[in-house]
Order: structure tokens, then C-alpha cells, then sequence
């Protein structure tokens, strides 16, 4: 089998299993003729038992118009929201803080979200989960 030549990445956040045709998912594959709805269609089957969180997904264009896409976990800032139960993180993270994360929850944090990280290690993992925390107004408890 022939290898087929790649002509682009397209990089988007989706909600699991609701996208739909509408921006941001439409305007980014209709520049590059590609078949929206068959997308939309996979990605919603791919992710339905994620229904809730905001995906990551890196969509693989070919030349000949075809595509493959890979999905990751949520954003760690969106697992931090999701954990504490919060809308946003704080506009000032040092002088008013949003919540706190338990040394438990941030290991849970960063082992869910360990296959996307630039690190295997989970304590290096933790760390980048407490920088993201501490970005966000979230203080972190022992």
C-alpha cells in the first residue's frame, strides 16, 4: 500500500460526542475540501462515552482529501474544572483563589492525563498539573 502524503494538521477543542458541522469544526475542514458531516459523524461515535468533556482531537488531512484524526484527554486546566466543580479559574490566580486541589486529586489529575504529556514520569506529570492549578487561582492541599 502506497503512503498517502500529508497536507496538514488541524489542531481543535470539541466537545465529546457533539460536535457539529457548525465553527469551529466546519470553516476548518471545508478550507481543505474535506467531507464535514463523515467527521462530525466519526468523532461523535469516537468520543460518546466522553460525553461532557472538551476534547482535543489533531485531524490528519491527506492530499488526496481524505483524513484520519486522533482524540487526547481533556485540557488539564478543564480536569482541574471539572474536579472542583468550577465555571473558570480566577482572574487574579494570586489574590483570590478558586479552590484547592488535594495532592490525591492532582495524582489522578495527571495519571488520566499522562499519555499526552512530554513526560512517563507521574511526579514530573503532578507538577505540570499544579503549575496549571496554581495558573488558575487553585491552590494545592497535602
Amino acid at each position: 500500500m502506497a503512503i498517502k502524503k500529508i497536507k496538514t494538521f488541524i489542531k481543535l477543542n470539541i466537545p465529546a460526542g457533539s460536535a457539529t458541522a457548525a465553527p469551529p469544526v466546519g470553516p476548518a475542514l471545508g478550507q481543505h475540501g474535506l467531507p464535514i458531516m463523515e467527521f462530525v459523524k466519526a468523532f461523535n461515535e469516537k468520543t460518546k462515552e466522553k460525553q461532557g468533556n472538551i476534547l482535543p482531537v489533531v485531524i490528519t488531512v491527506f492530499e488526496d482529501r481524505t483524513f484520519s484524526f486522533i482524540t487526547k484527554e481533556p485540557p488539564v486546566a478543564e480536569m482541574i474544572k471539572k474536579a472542583l466543580s468550577l465555571e473558570k479559574g480566577s482572574g487574579e490566580a494570586l489574590k483570590k483563589p478558586v479552590g484547592a486541589l488535594s495532592q490525591a486529586q492532582v495524582r489522578t489529575i495527571a495519571e488520566n492525563k499522562l499519555p499526552d504529556l512530554n513526560t512517563k514520569n507521574v511526579e514530573a506529570a503532578m507538577k505540570i498539573v499544579e503549575g496549571t492549578a496554581k495558573s488558575m487561582g487553585v491552590k494545592i492541599t497535602s
